[in-house]
């Protein structure tokens, strides 16, 4: 197996950014005594959209959201570990319950948003009066996706992951999947078969779920706790997967074509000290 048949799939916040976007934007932009006062008022992604309004009519630019948006906090070595998967072959994709704007800026400026093939997310875009304007993914007020696992109601990622699959088994391709997720994705983790590995971010929502509910997860798990055990485990795991299947475990290929000079050594020394959760 090479690179290029495995497929890494991220969740966004908390994972690949070391923050929940949505209270970086409106907690820099001073707004979040409004936002505290809205949130029991309305679903998260109506209440984003509100918040843009509200922050637009007082005179907050898209450059304003903009400028916000490059200083939100993200690891070195999860964007080196971002390129380093990218430049070995892997597909890289992204379910998150952010939006467009948010996830395409922060990638853009930091180079990363050609590493992957899909995002899918919540829809935005800027309306002729200057105005965010941010969508559910699943129109929840007319067709509720029905999710029995704790989903948010304008996404349940495990259907996206469901599509994913359909479509890698529509060109009748043989592919791993890598998860890497941190909050509601328990959902899509249920979703991974034997041979995927789910990578949970330690002690956050979704590594809890997982702890609790062992028997419902086919995939391998493996836990993470910083953006140095992002970089350490992510490129462990696909380098175990290449090797597990490749012939002889010649592997020598792998390393003249993957780029990996931006990797560490002390990344690969770590990679024999990968704690797994327990079933």
């Amino acid at each position: 197996m090479a690179a290029s048949d495995i497929v890494v799939i991220m969740n966004f916040d908390k994972t690949i950014i070391d923050c929940n976007n949505d209270n970086w934007v409106v907690d820099e932009l001073s707004a979040t005594h409004l936002f505290n006062q809205l949130v029991p008022t309305m679903p998260w992604n109506s209440l984003m959209d509100t918040m843009m309004g509200k922050l637009h009519s007082q005179g907050t630019t898209i450059e304003d959201l903009v400028a916000v948006l490059k200083t939100t906090p993200i690891h070195p070595r999860i964007i080196r570990a971002i390129r380093s998967a990218h430049a070995l072959g892997c597909d890289l994709k992204i379910i998150s319950d952010a939006n467009v704007f948010f996830i395409d800026t922060i990638l853009k400026h930091h180079g990363l948003r050609e590493c992957f093939s899909e995002i899918h997310t919540n829809p935005s875009f800027i309306d002729e009066e200057g105005r965010l304007r941010i969508f559910p993914l699943h129109d929840f007020s007319q067709h509720p996706h029905g999710c029995h696992h704790p989903c948010s109601p304008n996404m349940c990622k495990g259907i996206v992951i469901e599509r994913i699959q359909a479509s890698l088994s529509a060109m009748e391709e043989k592919k791993t999947i890598i998860y890497m997720g941190d909050g509601l994705d328990f959902c899509p983790s249920s979703k991974l078969g034997d041979r995927d590995y789910m990578l949970p971010r330690k002690d956050f929502p979704v590594w809890d779920m997982i702890c609790r509910n062992r028997s419902l997860i086919k995939a391998e798990v493996c836990e993470w706790s910083n953006g140095d055990e992002f970089e350490q485990v992510l490129l462990h795991h696909i380098t175990k997967i290449i090797e597990k299947n490749t012939p002889n475990g010649n592997t020598s290929q792998l390393c003249s074509n993957c780029k990996l000079q931006t990797i560490s050594g002390a990344a690969y020394k770590a990679f024999s000290k990968t704690l797994y959760v327990p079933h």
